[in-house]
């Protein structure tokens, strides 16, 4: 009796859910008759991550451009490859010797296309070469930049947008590291005795004197969040990095992107991948492929405790602060927006009234306006936040 009980139990569940989705189903087809399709595509799935199931989907496998949303297969990615401990480090190297004070050699800085590396690091590496008890230094001070290929622009990118230029050594995106390196030091009465400033790379034969380094969880958060172009383009790179080429080209990155394609089983689809951030014109992807990476991260804990937390979560915070708000999606959905000319796209996680988990992909293109695409997306994720919801009994 008991078993049957679970059985009729388990069937009514099943009933139920099945006949939410048919309602699911019909407003989202509702929302695709607007007027705005009449000029414009859209590529949307919502997959049913506890179910492990397709809800709906309309031109699922259509390319199109992802936007920002890029910067969801580019964390994923990292986060696969990389793990959210990973390091990205700058590096202080030094040769020769020190004489009565005076350092007869040369200061290697080598750069890890580390976004946050600020002043603070700066004065730091400033006092480590004071601490080899020097108030001179004669010789050469060289920017080891050989990380990556000398790429200043990504593939695909236009113009007139306001692009970050691809520097392996920064300041808070200038190119015044070592300007700041010398202030520091002349500052604290160290003498730059006909200091030579040079290009090169740093040969076998030096000794490390310091590293400062961040996270790769740190820079995730203002990545996704605020949808940082630097930030995406330097984790990209840190991937290319990993196959242990140098220069790193993105063309590694690329690489390891599509092998996790595979790993999903999408590896034989069309894309084209161009950078890390969603900026070029050329990256073609669908909202199969983002969905389908969204339920990967999902059921893989070491990458979705990380990406999770790092996703503006719409009427809080980030990228989505201001949309939602007080409806049923607000605090509720979890996703990264995307929003280049022509182009709108929001792709990430919320949970139904009747508490699944859910993953979606939207993407918009061939619209005028982004509003226009944002105001379809959120009423998407409104109906999905909803499903399930009963009216209270008077």
């Amino acid at each position: 009796m008991k078993r049957l009980l679970i059985i009729v139990l388990t069937i009514g569940l099943a009933v139920a859910a099945k006949s939410q989705d048919s309602l699911l189903c019909a407003r989202l087809d509702s929302l695709l008759q607007a007027p705005m399709f009449e000029t414009s595509t859209v590529g949307i799935m919502v997959y049913d991550l506890e179910a492990d199931s397709v809800i709906f989907k309309k031109n699922e496998r259509q390319l199109l451009r992802p936007a920002s949303t890029m910067k969801l297969v580019t964390a994923i990615t990292a986060l696969e490859q990389l793990g959210g401990d990973y390091l990205l480090n700058t590096r202080l190297y030094w040769n020769g010797r020190v004489n009565n004070r005076v350092l007869e050699g040369d200061v290697y800085c080598v750069g890890g296309m580390d976004p946050l590396l600020d002043r603070t690091d700066v004065a730091a590496f400033a006092e480590e070469i004071r601490g080899l008890g020097v108030d001179t230094i004669r010789g050469k001070i060289v920017t080891d930049v050989s990380m990556k290929e000398p790429l200043e622009f990504g593939e695909g990118w236009c113009w007139d947008d306001d692009n970050p230029h691809l520097m392996v050594l920064s300041l808070g995106r200038k190119d015044t590291f070592i300007d700041e390196l010398l202030r520091e030091l002349t500052d604290n009465g160290v003498i730059l005795d006909s200091v030579v400033l040079a290009n090169g790379q740093k040969p076998a034969n030096v000794s490390l004197l310091a590293s400062r380094s961040h996270t790769l969880d740190e820079v995730l958060v203002p990545m996704m969040k605020v949808s940082d172009n630097f930030f995406a383009e330097a984790m990209f790179y840190q991937i290319a990095a990993s196959t242990g080429h140098r220069p790193a080209k993105a063309g590694d990155a690329k690489g390891l992107m599509k092998r996790l394609f595979n790993k999903i089983g999408l590896g034989r689809r069309n894309y084209r991948l161009a950078d890390g951030s969603g900026l070029s014109l050329y990256n073609y992807l669908s909202a199969e492929l983002e969905t389908m990476l969204l339920r990967y991260a999902w059921r893989t804990p070491a990458i979705y405790d990380h990406l999770y937390d790092a996703l503006p979560i719409a009427a809080i915070d980030g990228t989505l602060k201001n949309r939602m708000e007080k409806t049923a999606a607000a605090g509720n959905v979890h996703a990264k927006t995307g929003t280049v000319t022509g182009v709108s796209a929001l792709a990430g996680y919320c949970t139904t009234a009747d508490g699944r988990q859910l993953a979606f992909s939207i993407i918009n293109q061939g619209i005028m306006e982004s509003k226009t695409g944002r105001d379809f997306q959120d009423r998407v994720c409104k109906v999905l936040c909803e499903t399930g919801y009963k009216e209270p009994t008077p």
